[in-house]
């Protein structure tokens, strides 16, 4: 055959390429040749390339503006990285405990409060951002079998990115905390941080023991989030820190979910523990076992709630906590009796931990107005 003739330059370009020359991304395919002239089309590999480099600088050297949805197409998988399932939880847990210290001082309520409720939120959803942040870096080989839909093991985000994300949430958090909440709640804050780091980085990477983990979310998820908004909220309205019975009921009833939650969480991913060689009970005992123990330790969790009710009437309201929280575990029941309907098949299981997830979010909901 004939050899292709250089073609004369410029070529067109689709504006999907824009930011590759000509020359890097137009190639001959001399299997389309007719007459010995072939037909340019583009290089799909360097065309990949392309897509995946949204923000290259060859951008401005061509002189053309990057597209207008780069950023938000940056955006989704960084809201990805964030978890937003736990954001949601930590969201409603500080709203719930930031109302429930207000209804109890309304005379001391004022609007700057709203501010430096504001703050705070921000500070702990940083943390959070932090905690399951570093997590993913350290997880990337298990997220390929187990989560492969999160943004660093489906290649959607950078290790690097992920690691300047988790940084500034850190100092974010810290610096808010640190500015507005004095250096009691600073050192909880911290505290969160360290657990969060050393529950996931090796050589503690605490995660590999059954026992360590649960003790860790419990704590951070539980008994530091509760106690340090409601801390620092009492804090705020100038009162020293006293425990009341909602808020001591609310903080270990929650600390068991949070219990519950590092329990089940490990339900979908057995398979990607198993081949990693991560100890976790779901792969020791198996998912029905584990299944059913999350779910015994919630229906013990409600029946405590509905105890603390019928016994402590000046405490709680009785007609919202026994209704509320039977329905809750008559609910539980039910979600159950589906995943062994389903013979605790993967997407059952995933739906479960869902459930429990959103049982998590409606305690916080209705913890206000008990």
């Amino acid at each position: 055959m004939q050899q292709c003739a250089p073609l004369p330059l410029p070529l067109p370009r689709p504006p999907l390429y824009r930011i590759i020359s000509s020359d890097s991304l137009w190639r001959c395919d001399v299997q389309r040749c007719a007459l010995g002239c072939p037909r340019p089309v583009p290089d799909r590999r360097l065309a990949r390339f392309a897509i995946q480099l949204p923000f290259s600088g060859a951008a401005g050297a061509a002189g053309t503006d990057p597209p207008k949805g780069n950023f938000s197409k940056f955006l989704e998988p960084v809201w990805r990285f964030l978890r937003p399932h736990t954001i949601r939880g930590t969201a409603l847990g500080s709203l719930a405990l930031v109302s429930r210290a207000l209804i109890e001082n309304k005379d001391l309520i004022n609007w700057w409060l709203v501010f430096k409720a504001f703050y705070g939120l921000i500070a702990l959803i940083c943390g959070n951002g932090y905690i399951v942040g570093i997590n993913q870096i350290y997880d990337i080989g298990i997220d390929k079998v187990n989560k492969p839909y999160l943004p660093i093991a489906a290649g959607d985000l950078s290790v690097d990115s992920a690691w300047l994300l988790v940084l500034s949430f850190a100092a974010a958090g810290l610096l808010i905390v640190v500015l507005n909440f004095g250096p009691f709640i600073s050192s909880l804050y911290c505290l969160g941080l360290f657990l969060g780091t050393i529950y996931s980085v090796p050589p503690f990477r605490l995660k590999k023991y059954p026992v360590a983990a649960f003790l860790i979310i419990a704590t951070v998820r539980g008994f530091l989030l509760n106690f340090g908004v409601y801390y620092a909220t009492r804090a705020a309205l100038g009162l020293t820190f006293e425990w009341s019975s909602p808020v001591a009921f609310i903080t270990a009833f929650v600390t068991v979910f949070a219990l519950v939650i590092a329990i089940t969480k490990d339900l979908p991913d057995v398979e990607g523990d198993r081949k990693f060689q991560i100890s976790t009970l779901a792969t020791k005992l198996g998912v029905r076992n584990i299944a059913i123990l999350g779910s015994g330790l919630l229906l013990a969790n409600y029946l405590g709630a509905i105890l603390a009710a019928v016994y402590m009437p000046q405490a709680f309201r009785r007609n919202l906590m026994v209704p509320v929280h039977a329905a809750l575990a008559l609910a539980l029941i039910f979600q159950g009796w589906i995943l062994e309907k389903a013979n605790y098949s993967k997407e059952a299981i995933s739906d479960f931990y869902r459930f429990i997830w959103n049982l998590f979010y409606t305690e916080y909901i209705i913890f206000p107005f008990i």
